[in-house]
């Protein structure tokens, strides 16, 4: 952080910090972008821009086409695997360590922020950390499940032979009841929700702002691009987010 420029937004935010008594993060695939992790929806470089996601990330998809299914997520969690936590993700476990923040809501699957050092993570899409067998419920470890591919390409238990899916939320899935009652339930709590890396799009994920803005909370917006919510924003910061966070934590 050496050499920082602190702008007047990451000052705004900083003090919003410190004034905060039960402050809460939600971020978006945005933040892990600086990771090589692309994200959906962007132009030109989202992984939506050509893939039809009805056709390979839908829960239909994985039952009607499994081989199909696995022959796009299969690189993609090898490639997630081996991804590694950039600055952002570090800032937000130093603003956790400092006691500044209570918890990181994510809907990104890609492990990140634990690996950064983040410590309570709720994942409301799911993690690739494990998948599951569809019949008999048994559980594999990221590591495990590439040996459990047949010569037809479709992950498949080794306990019963029941197809394997991957623990993420899929299209035409709920998501998980617990994480999302526990990220209901911290937006419900906060006085200072920050969004980070998300075009808060996606529902039900982007109804939290409005839960805890209805609660009285503030809202500040870390991401490149519009979201529907950038009126309702106390501050908006729409730099790089590795700048942008650094800058937040030089000025604390």
């Amino acid at each position: 952080m050496a050499g920082q420029v602190v702008t007047s937004p990451a000052l705004r935010l900083a003090e919003l910090l410190g004034e905060a008594e039960s402050a809460v993060v939600l971020t978006g695939a945005g933040i892990s972008v600086p990771s090589g992790i692309p994200d959906f929806r962007t132009p030109g470089t989202g992984i939506w821009e050509n893939v039809d996601p009805m056709e390979v990330a839908h829960i239909d998809a994985f039952h009607r086409d499994t081989a199909r299914f696995w022959s796009f997520y299969r690189p993609r969690f090898q490639g997630l695997a081996e991804k590694a936590p950039n600055a952002a993700h570090a800032a937000v476990a130093e603003l956790e360590r400092r006691g500044l923040i209570r918890a990181v809501i994510t809907q990104n699957i890609d492990r990140l922020h634990r690996a950064a050092g983040s410590r309570r993570v709720v994942e409301v899409h799911g993690s690739i950390d494990t998948s599951s067998c569809t019949s008999c419920g048994s559980s594999f470890g990221v590591d495990q499940v590439e040996s459990l591919f047949d010569d037809d390409g479709v992950a498949t238990c080794s306990c019963c032979m029941g197809k394997v899916k991957p623990d993420v939320v899929l299209f035409g899935e709920f998501l998980p009841e617990a994480a999302m009652a526990e990220a209901t339930a911290l937006c419900e709590a906060t006085d200072l929700l920050i969004c980070i890396g998300s075009s808060l799009e996606v529902y039900p994920v982007a109804g939290l702002p409005s839960v805890a803005l209805n609660r009285g909370a503030r809202l500040a917006i870390v991401t490149q691009g519009p979201t529907p919510y950038d009126r309702d924003a106390v501050v908006k910061l729409d730099g790089d987010v590795v700048d942008e966070l650094d800058a937040v934590l030089a000025a604390l």
